[in-house]
């Protein structure tokens, strides 16, 4: 992967106004683009085998081993590169159908993207008739994942809670932000971005819902970082983490956790490049949790 492309995957962009569409990505902090200390072991690109449908926004995967009936469980991941996120929903759930977005950097392209209110449903919809035209299955579970700037999707699905009864699972990959009060400089959090998310992380904390949220130590400075809105929600909930030293996925160095009922926090060493990459191909692990 070329160092410049790493850089455009961690420009995340939060947005200040959770009621506005989400701005370009706002500047940040250089962080360090090479880590030597830890493995940062990387997948090997396999294409999973199937059927790929181009829908309005996204790609569908119909893989091969998907079994097409009256219900049937369907993944979407916002951000990063498709064949990581398809090939580590496919290991966990081979009979999946699988929806895929890498459309940009910053979280303002993925928030536009399902600003409409209805956007979801009609997303839902589109799939399950590009599935079957005669008889659309209907999507059962339903879980959402994303990895860095992916997050604005989410967050724009999460803000309509008539979407809430279609999925009952949210995996964040560190990924989630908002900015500062006042903004460009640390401070306080800005709480309207987050406010989705606490949300359904009460939901998941009384045992309704599953929150999987993972976390590096990457500080852009210029706006919240994923510790930062993680320790917030942890606060918001009057919820203790706990601290951990041992191994994760791909060499990664766990720090801390929380597990209550439905909610899964995890933090992770390192504020490099590599260390947010960890992440992304960890995927397998952290959708494993939310199952």
């Amino acid at each position: 992967m070329k160092l410049s492309h790493l850089a455009l995957l961690l420009l995340f962009g939060p947005t200040a106004n959770s009621q506005q569409p989400a701005p370009k990505p706002a500047s940040q902090n250089p962080s360090p683009m090479t880590e030597s200390l830890r493995a940062h072991t990387r997948l090997t690109k396999t294409d999973v085998p199937g059927k790929r449908i181009d829908l309005s926004a996204g790609t569908l995967l119909i893989p091969n081993t998907a079994r097409i009936q009256r219900t049937m469980p369907l993944y979407i991941h916002f951000h990063g590169a498709p064949w990581v996120a398809e090939q580590s929903i496919h290991a966990v759930n081979p009979r999946a159908a699988i929806i895929t977005f890498n459309i940009g950097a910053g979280s303002g392209v993925y928030s536009r993207a399902f600003h409409a209110p209805a956007r979801f449903e009609q997303l839902l919809q589109e799939a399950a008739k590009a599935i079957d035209p005669t008889n659309p299955p209907e999507f059962k579970p339903i879980v959402l994942s994303s990895f860095s700037a992916g997050y604005g999707a989410i967050r724009e699905i999460l803000k309509n809670h008539d979407n809430w009864k279609y999925f009952d699972r949210i995996v964040l990959v560190d990924s989630l932000h908002t900015g500062y009060i006042p903004d460009g400089a640390p401070g306080p959090l800005h709480p309207a971005p987050l406010q989705p998310f606490l949300d359904f992380a009460r939901e998941a904390v009384a045992g309704r819902k599953v929150f999987v949220f993972t976390h590096s130590e990457i500080f852009p400075g210029t706006f919240a970082s994923t510790t930062e809105t993680a320790d917030y929600l942890i606060t918001a909930l009057a919820l203790q983490q706990h601290p951990v030293l041992k191994w994760g996925p791909g060499g990664m160095q766990q720090l801390s956790d929380i597990h209550v009922k439905g909610l899964h926090i995890l933090g992770f060493a390192g504020n490099t490049a590599p260390d947010h990459i960890d992440q992304f191909h960890g995927l397998e692990h952290w959708l494993r949790m939310a199952k």
